[in-house]
């Protein structure tokens, strides 16, 4: 019994260690077989199908195990696979005369093996999990000892394999999506890691993006929008079998390709998919259609790690997604240079997001007669060092819809932080305009403003929103348009930002809500040469005035045209003439010293 008792603590031990089953199984077989020498001890695990899998089995040959791999439980499926079945001990005295050894007694009798005592190992709930059993080389049952060592043995054997199974659990958790089943990107990053690059062409990767999901969540729910991932998970898993498809996340996927029909032709592969995704998938009663956008990589000579080919297949996404969207484009060295550029300043947007390195500074309206201080335009930008970077330096990034939206958030709350600020000073301040990109008028703009100020309680009349004319009149006007007048019915003011450098027209003023218009620095550039700049602006401000919408002119850098303009009926403007752009500190010294002379009448509201 000391022995026992021995024997079970040490199990307990490398249980509780988190020793790997089978070696704790196999210590437990070695250990019964010393302690009652002459029998020969196996433990099997039985699965949810009730198929037998040898776990330990350190004394008998690999034929013998893989003939047991997989064997269904059953009346007539030895003892084991019987005792598994009626989930009760079973002891066969005489294996050449029982029939539930009838089909397995010629793998046994060979290797002088003649009875057989095999025990269920059930759980909590009574169902078996595996079998603990006992071969004997002559004709007998179980000693009474070797019964106590059973007794010992089966609850051992439960907490090691449920551990196990527990342990296993949690990481199919750990690396499945839950909504689509698919591996997830932890179990994406582990397979990637392992891929071997030794061998040019031996893999390849494709990466996908659904062109829709937002579209889809946005118009019919969230719902909808799942069941969709969960239709484009099975056909693109289907039409790629049998490689592996991952969910990264959101709406993108991954495809590890290594079989040689998926690397014979990456372009037909990618067609397959895309092909796939073609049909209409009913959704909540909506019919919906998933659109994906796919770019390829393969290991090529000279990848030396597969991070690489993977960063390689996100080049070619990329250059999909701005020249291809809906369809495939594989990876070639050239790709790589603009996009090198423009993920680097996402990274480098992304990591001034992250640590507080993105600032607001603030470039004056003023009055082109008097040169009072009627507004602000707030300016994003990067500190990186002791450097101050604009906003052009890194306006690439604001091509990722993710990085423009965080932007946007951010200014949005330093600009409510600094005007409430500047009324509990007291300074009679108007309003400030700030530039909003296409992702923020197709995305959330609406929740993003109102939180940031009404957080700090600041009026959104104290707001224009700048939008340029791609962003007006690009593709999707009509949600825009539908924004801007939802933002203006709630008070804020909308200025049409860089007029003229687009293919915005004067009939689109017609049409389109706009309170003021932002002339840009190309038209005033040219005034003292080109009389043609001149009659534009001066007929442009005579429209303008007859539609109530107020005119600036931006990038005045002279005393000339400031004059210039003024003599056209401009009053109001701004340019490195009247003041750079400056931070928050010199930004409240020069409203203060202007808070007098700021005068309501002269409002851009």
């Amino acid at each position: 019994m000391e022995a026992l008792i021995h024997l079970q603590n040490r199990v307990l031990r490398m249980i509780a260690s988190g020793e790997p089953l089978e070696r704790t199984a196999t210590h437990l077989c070695i250990e019964a077989e010393k302690l009652a020498p002459g029998l020969i001890c196996s433990i099997l695990t039985v699965d949810a199908h009730g198929l037998l899998h040898p776990l330990a089995v350190p004394s008998l040959p690999d034929d013998y195990l893989a003939a047991l791999e997989g064997l269904q439980s059953g009346p007539e499926a030895g003892s084991c696979g019987t005792a598994a079945y009626l989930r009760t001990e079973v002891v066969v005295a005489d294996i050449r005369t029982d029939k539930r050894w009838a089909k397995f007694k010629h793998l046994v009798l060979p290797l002088g093996l003649r009875a057989c005592w095999s025990s269920p190992i059930l759980n909590a709930q009574g169902i078996p999990i595996g079998v603990f059993a006992f071969y004997y080389r002559e004709c007998r049952g179980p000693t009474e000892f070797e019964r106590q060592m059973v007794t010992h043995s089966l609850p051992l054997c439960v907490i090691a394999i449920e551990s196990h199974r527990r342990v296993e659990d949690h990481q199919r958790q750990a690396f499945t999506d839950a909504l689509t089943g698919l591996p997830n990107r932890a179990a994406f990053d582990a397979a990637l890691a392992s891929l071997p690059c030794d061998m040019p062409d031996a893999w390849a990767l494709l990466v996908i993006d659904l062109d829709n999901l937002k579209t889809v969540n946005d118009t019919f729910g969230h719902g909808t929008g799942d069941c969709l991932l969960q239709n484009a998970s099975r056909r693109i898993s289907g039409a790629v079998h049998p490689d592996q498809t991952f969910r990264l996340g959101g709406d993108e996927f991954a495809v590890i390709l290594k079989s040689a029909d998926g690397l014979r032709d990456l372009n037909r592969t990618a067609e397959r998919i895309v092909d796939a995704l073609a049909r209409p998938a009913a959704c909540g009663g909506h019919e919906v259609i998933p659109r994906a956008t796919i770019g390829g990589a393969v290991l090529s000579p000279g990848e030396r790690t597969a991070e690489r080919v993977r960063q390689n297949a996100d080049f070619a996404l990329y250059h999909a997604k701005e020249t291809s969207r809906g369809g495939f484009v594989r990876y070639w060295p050239g790709i790589g240079t603009k996009i090198i550029h423009r993920l680097n300043a996402i990274r480098e947007v992304d990591a001034a997001l992250q640590e507080g390195r993105i600032e607001v500074y603030y470039q004056p309206v003023v009055l082109l007669d008097t040169r009072e201080v009627v507004g602000l335009e707030a300016l994003c930008r990067m500190r990186v060092g002791e450097n101050i970077v604009p906003a052009a330096d890194f306006h690439e990034a604001t091509t990722d819809v993710h990085t423009a939206v965080k932007l946007t958030t951010r200014m949005m709350s330093l600009v409510a932080a600094d005007v409430r600020m500047w009324l509990d000073l007291g300074i009679p301040f108007q309003h400030v305009g700030i530039n909003v990109t296409s992702a923020d008028m197709h995305g959330n703009i609406m929740q993003v403003l109102e939180a940031a100020f009404e957080a700090q309680a600041v009026p959104l009349k104290h707001v224009i929103l700048e939008v340029t004319e791609s962003v007006y009149m690009g593709r999707g006007d009509r949600i825009v348009q539908d924004t801007i007048e939802a933002l203006r019915a709630k008070g804020l003011r909308v200025a049409l930002d860089d007029f003229g450098t687009g293919f915005a027209s004067l009939t689109h003023l017609l049409t389109v809500p706009t309170d003021i218009i932002k002339i840009d620095k190309s038209f005033v550039d040219r005034l003292a040469a080109d009389d043609a700049s001149a009659a534009i602006i001066e007929g442009l401000i005579r429209i303008a005035t007859r539609l109530d919408i107020r005119v600036v002119a931006e990038g005045i850098e002279t005393e000339d045209q400031a004059h210039r303009l003024h003599a056209l009926g401009c009053t109001l403007g701004q340019g490195y003439f009247f003041s750079r752009a400056m931070d928050r500190q010199a930004t409240t010294g020069l409203l203060m010293r202007n808070a007098r002379q700021l005068r309501t009448s002269h409002s851009l509201r």
